[in-house]
């Protein structure tokens, strides 16, 4: 199987085994796979995927981007020896001796809050991959205004888009998400949309929703990739 090596500057800072049929997750926060403690690097910033027999490096709309080989990407075919850029660190790609190198080719694919970075090396990355190229932040306030999403992890299928000031989730069949639970409230929880983001709140039932595991019994922020539970249901949230 490849090695991923860990690297800040020249010093490496660890190697992980990259399995077939497995993920594996960048950031800062600590239930990621890789954690890079450092504030250039988004909470949930990158992920590489096992796709087939190729692996896929993927960006998470992170804050700075992500790089190979000093391209700027959202997503990356991996081949042997590709250099991945995540903040300040490096993370090389490599398959072991001997192992059969699959120079897979496909379609490019189109947190806590992150320091940007503001260096030389980050603006000369992207200057090297597209002469017109701007930051990922600046890009974001010239497109359309940003809209919540929650994907299924388990209860359902697909994503679905927060598309009201106010999306009801429970019990009861008027909601916009509509979940099972013996103690599921007819409306279990609400999202709202505010000026500075997206606010869950829990509304009725003995069962309370939780995000990333914690019950939540007043409004809390919703941040990219938190796990939302409501009965049934297991979500991502994140903003497109």
């Amino acid at each position: 199987m490849p090695i991923l090596t860990l690297k800040f500057k020249d010093n490496v800072i660890k190697e992980y085994d990259l399995e077939k049929g497995k993920s594996l997750s960048i950031g800062r926060r600590e239930e990621n796979n890789i954690v890079i403690d450092n504030l250039a690097v988004s909470g949930h910033h990158a992920k590489i995927d096992t796709v087939g027999e190729g692996f896929l490096v993927t960006d998470l709309q992170s804050k700075n981007g992500s790089f190979v080989n000093e391209n700027f990407i959202s997503s990356h075919w991996l081949k042997h020896g590709d250099v991945i850029t995540v903040g300040k660190h490096s993370i090389v790609f490599a398959y072991k001796d001997g192992e059969v190198r699959l120079e897979t080719s496909g379609p490019e694919e189109n947190i806590d809050q992150t320091m940007a970075m503001d260096t030389n090396s980050y603006k000369s990355m992207l200057a090297k991959s597209s002469p017109n190229a701007t930051s990922p932040d600046i890009a974001k306030t010239h497109a359309k205004e940003p809209i919540g999403v929650l994907s299924y992890v388990a209860g359902g299928q697909g994503e679905v888009e927060i598309f009201k000031k106010l999306f009801k989730i429970g019990k009861a069949s008027t909601n916009d998400i509509v979940v099972s639970g013996f103690l599921v409230g007819q409306v279990a929880a609400t999202i709202s949309k505010r000026p500075d983001g997206y606010f869950l709140t829990y509304a009725d039932g003995t069962s309370k929703p939780k995000i990333n595991g914690v019950s939540v019994t007043e409004s809390v922020q919703l941040k990219d990739f938190d796990v939302i539970e409501i009965g049934s249901a297991k979500m991502h949230f994140f903003v497109k």
